[in-house]
């Protein structure tokens, strides 16, 4: 399968699919699950994809396709890097609200080669970004001029699995998007100059007694 060129049938199964592992996780949703979601019979899903692992594949594919184009564009859009983040931070709101606390174990233990799809993604697109966002602050004199960029850029890479982690953060007692969104701003602050936390609390509408 090309999964950089899939039919109708097959984006609406992985769309269908997906939706459903962000709901229940990839583990407690089978082929009949999709098939039922979808309204057609399990030997139609089958016609295109050979196996439940197939279709994870292709749902992680297609969404982290998507998601890095959305990334790009933010990043062209953004006037300097903190409203890049800023805009970034209101992406991972919408990403980690819809995204079951289980998706990243039932990718790591059960569906190998998706899992490597994300680590990917994570170690070479992610990181790349934020090792460019890091330097434009920099620049603009909004991060502070001392930062190691790749030492801050893979401390801000170990964040973003660290809230779907149960040992640290037990689904009950903590909530992922909150947990995402208090990491990402302890870590933009983190970075901030005076002149960049001067930005910050403009962009967040707070005023700050010096």
């Amino acid at each position: 399968m090309n999964t950089s060129e899939l039919t109708v049938a097959e984006s609406k199964i992985t769309e269908a699919a997906f939706e459903l592992f962000c709901q229940k996780g990839i583990k407690s949703v089978s082929m009949d699950d999709i098939a039922q979601h979808l309204g057609m019979s399990k030997k139609t899903i089958y016609k295109w994809f050979e196996n439940k692992d197939k279709v994870v594949y292709a749902a992680c594919y297609t969404y982290l396709t998507t998601i890095e184009g959305r990334c790009e564009n933010i990043t062209a859009a953004a006037d300097n890097a903190i409203e890049e983040l800023l805009h970034l931070m209101e992406l991972n709101k919408h990403v980690f609200t819809k995204i079951h606390p289980s998706i990243f174990h039932d990718l790591q233990k059960y569906h190998r080669t998706s899992w490597e799809l994300w680590v990917s993604h994570k170690n070479n697109f992610i990181l790349q970004h934020i090792r460019q966002n890091i330097a434009r602050g920099m620049r603009e004199g909004l991060f502070r001029s001392d930062l190691e960029i790749d030492i801050v850029a893979r401390l801000r890479l170990s964040m973003i699995e660290m809230p779907f982690n149960p040992a640290l953060f037990p689904p009950h007692q903590f909530d992922v998007t909150k947990v995402q969104l208090a990491s990402l701003g302890h870590y933009m602050l983190g970075m901030a100059t005076l002149k960049g936390h001067k930005m910050i609390n403009a962009y967040k509408h707070i005023t700050e007694e010096e």
